[in-house]
């Protein structure tokens, strides 16, 4: 057994990621504060080649020093547009064909694992705020909410975990 070189990899550079087909899946991010996590998601949407990111409120864009530390590049893949308002985020998305997804803990959710995602479908995942969640004005703007399950004492995994999460069992369920 070896370690794989990164020329060995075959992945695409950034033109070629540029002129590619994206999934059609967007991330919403509503007023992250860590920029750690903004250039994380960044990241994670790059492997999966996602459509775009909409960074919304108080989380800060590229290009910024803090992002490029864990994006490692992925702010140059990557499309991503800002709203000052997550609503204004969340009716462009939908007016663009996406459902809206909440991933949030509000009562009538559906847990991931119940979660079957349509291949005909585009969707848009909102992740929220490190401390405070999605935003309680798009509660009534969303077509559902999934919930990761979890097992211990704490209440939320972080946001960067979360959208790898819920981005590997969409890709899970979309392969079946």
């Amino acid at each position: 057994m070896r370690k794989l070189k990164n020329e060995e990899l075959n992945r695409l550079n950034v033109e070629a990621y540029h002129e590619s087909t994206k999934w059609p899946v967007i991330i919403i991010l509503d007023n992250i504060r860590s920029l750690n996590n903004i250039g994380s998601v960044f990241r994670t949407a790059d492997s999966f080649r996602i459509n775009a990111i909409y960074l919304c409120g108080i989380t800060a864009t590229p290009p910024h020093r803090e992002i490029h530390k864990t994006a490692l590049g992925a702010t140059e893949s990557v499309d991503w547009k800002y709203f000052e308002d997550p609503l204004g985020a969340v009716k462009f998305a939908r007016e663009t064909g996406f459902e809206v997804v909440l991933v949030e803990q509000i009562d009538n959710t559906t847990m991931l694992q119940n979660f079957s995602p349509k291949a005909d479908k585009k969707y848009a995942f909102v992740f929220g705020n490190e401390i405070n969640g999605v935003s309680d004005h798009l509660l009534d703007h969303a077509d559902l909410s999934v919930e990761i399950p979890q097992f211990g004492t704490k209440h939320s995994f972080n946001i960067s975990v979360s959208v790898g999460i819920v981005l590997w069992h969409v890709y899970l369920k979309l392969q079946n």
